[in-house]
């Protein structure tokens, strides 16, 4: 049995830039899990509709 794993989640979330507005986009969060239990966030990044990956830094969590 293995302790320490990488996990990889997508899940759809609401951000806002200032130059597109609201979006619904989806991110991925890639986490330390060990025994289960996340750790760690070691990076996320999100998917644009043209298929390009970015960073999540230059949205803001829409709430």
């Amino acid at each position: 049995m293995r302790l320490i794993k990488i996990k990889r989640k997508t899940k759809t979330e609401k951000r806002y830039s200032k130059k597109m507005g609201e979006l619904t986009t989806k991110v991925t969060y890639i986490r330390k899990h060990i025994l289960g239990l996340p750790i760690q966030t070691l990076h996320k990044y999100r998917e644009t509709y043209y298929g390009e990956i970015k960073n999540c830094e230059d949205c803001f969590l829409y709430v």
